[in-house]
């Protein structure tokens, strides 16, 4: 994807999981703040599920959701930005000029911080069958074209339905057992020489090792309105910044 394996720079940010939807905006006024410089940083890594649902083969959701495409890639003319496709917003490519997208194939990607190597992903990858075979349907162009089809048909009834019972779901929980869980899935991750694992999804804002590996969970933005600044000197840090 990259010649050249993705450096993370001091003051990078990371936000992961904001679910803005209808009631919930905080991530988009987040957004302006980056742009206005209120929030100063050299990059951003956009971890997935930034809003509850947007997929680049439904016409419905980039239109409705234009606002955030169009500031995203705003930043991104002027900041190094990295959109991780998630569960709840994926085929992204033709929405974006300047944003480099990191989607689900590409995940988790090996990328460096100072003397280490970190994996970064979404999170949503690596499932049981029944979970790892649903990834795949849902993001099938052609059932997705179908679908905007229809869509397209009863005047975005589809859209509509799905936007308005995710807007109901709760999606700040604990997860019980959740380091027992990641030990039976890291596993999958397995690459020569890696120091650091660092995925949202989970919602948890945990850290832990596992095998000499240290696991970072971001915290979800929807349920904290925290997001991680990284520090380099004098050693590496995951500082949490707060946007209230």
């Amino acid at each position: 994807m990259f010649l050249d394996m993705i450096e993370i720079q001091d003051s990078a940010i990371f936000i992961s999981d904001a679910h803005d939807n209808a009631l919930r905006d905080g991530f988009y006024k987040f957004l302006q703040k980056i742009d206005s410089g209120e929030i100063k940083t050299t990059q951003i890594f956009l971890m997935g599920d930034m809003l509850d649902l947007l997929i680049g083969e439904i016409s419905y959701l980039s239109k409705k959701h234009h606002k955030y495409i169009s500031l995203i890639d705003k930043i991104a003319s002027k900041i190094e930005l990295f959109y991780f496709e998630g569960n709840h917003d994926f085929l992204l490519k033709s929405l974006f000029k300047n944003a480099k997208i990191i989607d689900i194939q590409s995940q988790p990607l090996t990328c460096k911080i100072k003397d280490k190597k970190i994996l970064l992903s979404h999170g949503d990858k690596y499932g049981d069958l029944k979970h790892n075979f649903y990834t795949k349907i849902i993001r099938s162009r052609f059932l997705l074209k179908f679908l905007n089809f229809i869509d397209i048909i009863c005047t975005s009834c589809i859209s509509k339905k799905i936007l308005s019972d995710l807007q109901e779901k709760k999606i700040c929980r604990t997860i019980e057992n959740f380091e027992e869980k990641i030990k039976n899935k890291i596993s999958n991750y397995r690459q020569k020489e890696i120091d650091i694992i660092a995925e949202g999804h989970y919602h948890q804002d945990k850290a832990f090792e596992i095998d000499n590996i240290k696991y970072i969970n971001f915290p979800s933005f929807a349920c904290n309105q925290s997001y991680i600044i990284v520090q380099l000197l004098p050693e590496i840090k995951f500082k949490r910044g707060y946007d209230v």
